[in-house]
């Protein structure tokens, strides 16, 4: 247990060292929202494709089953280093759980538009966004309410 230790501290300081200002290539975490949207609190995971196009990948196993995908464009923020906001839109799918049993196929489009941190000495980063749904099968509704934060630990860099 010791020895795992010591070679987990090392491993995270090398990364530290390595990753001193730089973006990052990929991220993974978790993502906090609020319940309505059919993909809400998830695992989260980024790439970037190059410096400004990203895929992320969304996993939900709540009440909801969900899976959703994005495609975001990312724009620097000139006044605050590792600062960027972004936007881009997507799809999902996913199932309704009641009591175990699902009972509701879904569907449908999401946007997304929020900002960006990745700290310069930390191989973290954080973001705040905002993404409404456009649940399309098994009913046509919009979900505006759809606000989240994610934390990711990041590796590689672009």
């Amino acid at each position: 247990m010791k020895k795992s230790a010591i070679i987990l501290s090392l491993l995270l300081l090398s990364g530290l060292i390595s990753l001193h200002a730089q973006d990052y290539k990929t991220g993974v975490g978790i993502r906090l929202s609020s319940s309505g949207p059919a993909v809400n609190n998830s695992v989260s995971f980024k790439y970037f494709m190059n410096q400004k196009a990203a895929i992320e990948a969304l996993l939900t196993f709540d009440r909801k089953a969900a899976i959703g995908a994005l495609v975001e464009i990312h724009q620097p923020m000139p006044s605050t280093e590792g600062m960027k906001w972004f936007y881009g839109a997507g799809a999902y799918i996913g199932f309704d759980a009641d009591k175990n049993n699902f009972n509701r196929n879904l569907m449908g489009a999401q946007g997304i538009i929020g900002l960006d941190y990745k700290f310069p000495n930390l191989p973290l980063n954080l973001s705040l966004d905002w993404k409404p749904e456009l649940n399309i099968i098994d009913n046509i509704n919009f979900e505006p309410s759809a606000i989240g934060f994610s934390m990711r630990f990041t590796f590689g860099k672009k």
